[in-house]
């Protein structure tokens, strides 16, 4: 994952302009606040980038806990949002320090992708630790093995044709085939998982799951799963198996 946290910590060209760029973290914002059950709520969002809408989710919430590994983007929340105090920054290893059950609902978007399946399972640990009884795991945006670029493509023109960036869109599709971005896909991949072994991979965890109606964000042919912890009925514990 180090690579790619490099990558995001960089000046890069993931999106084609502003408005994408804008647009894209209102989608988001939008879909998160569709899971967040009570305006008491705590939430974290885990990875969550630039998060540029993230005011419109603590506006929805108790308490919005950003969480992002890399050293400038992370130092970029701390200045946007340091004046309102429904927000705070962290890093990743910070959530290791973090109480106990003390989360509602946990979103992980568009991660799972950059991290190696360990990597992973460390993550659901982490999360599984902070998560109430009763908490959500939401997660986002996980790629399908026989859904290629192709996909992303069509879904990132549909988007733009509905937000009205086509012509940047273009542009940005072409540069983005000579970039850093599609140099380092290539080089190191990213992490594709079924329906059935992603399902599969959160049991081991200790989490039971369903795969959500709806992706979170624009690109319908990724997954969203939601999970919960798994709990041992026989002997009545809410700790995850």
């Amino acid at each position: 994952m180090d690579d790619w946290i490099d990558y995001y910590d960089s000046t890069h060209t993931i999106y084609v302009s502003k408005l994408h760029r804008d647009v894209h973290f209102e989608a988001i914002a939008r879909d998160i606040i569709g899971y967040i059950a009570s305006t008491d709520s705590v939430v974290l969002d885990y990875a969550c980038g630039e998060a540029l809408s993230a005011e419109r989710v603590a506006d929805a919430c108790g308490r919005l806990i950003l969480a992002e590994p890399a050293p400038g983007v992370r130092g970029r929340l701390v200045a946007r949002f340091a004046p309102n105090t429904k927000i705070r920054v962290r890093s990743l290893d910070e959530l290791r320090h973090m109480d106990e059950k003390s989360v509602d609902l946990a979103v992980m978007n568009s991660v799972a992708q950059y991290m190696t399946p360990d990597e992973l399972d460390t993550a659901f640990a982490i999360v599984g630790r902070l998560l109430k009884p009763a908490g959500q795991l939401v997660l986002g945006d996980i790629l399908q093995p026989n859904v290629g670029m192709s996909g992303d493509v069509i879904a990132l023109l549909r988007f733009a044709a509905k937000h009205g960036f086509v012509k940047d869109a273009l542009w940005g599709l072409a540069r983005t085939a000579l970039s850093d971005y599609r140099q380092l896909r290539n080089r190191i991949g990213l992490q594709r998982y079924s329906e059935a072994d992603m399902l599969a991979k959160l049991k081991a965890a200790g989490f039971t799951a369903s795969r959500a109606p709806d992706n979170i964000g624009h690109n319908p042919s990724r997954m969203t799963f939601v999970a919960r912890h798994a709990f041992d009925r026989a002997r009545g514990s809410d700790t995850a198996r």
